[in-house]
């Protein structure tokens, strides 16, 4: 079974206390889910100074041809 992968990148506004996605992940999840792909995972790098991630990316994966 042969698979594609498709990465979304949501960066992170950061404020003082925390910091807020430019995009709610949620949705982007349902509509990739429609879209016939399967969530497989968020992934957050520690790259800012603080050690904090200043964007996250979203994992899909699908059958090719589908």
């Amino acid at each position: 079974m042969a698979l594609e992968y498709d990465f979304i990148r949501i960066r992170l506004n950061r404020g003082i206390l925390h910091s807020e996605p430019e995009e709610d992940y949620r949705e982007v999840i349902l509509r990739k889910s429609e879209e016939g792909w399967e969530f497989v995972q968020i992934f957050a790098p520690s790259i800012a100074g603080d050690g904090t991630a200043s964007f996250f990316e979203l994992i899909f994966r699908k059958q090719k041809g589908r």
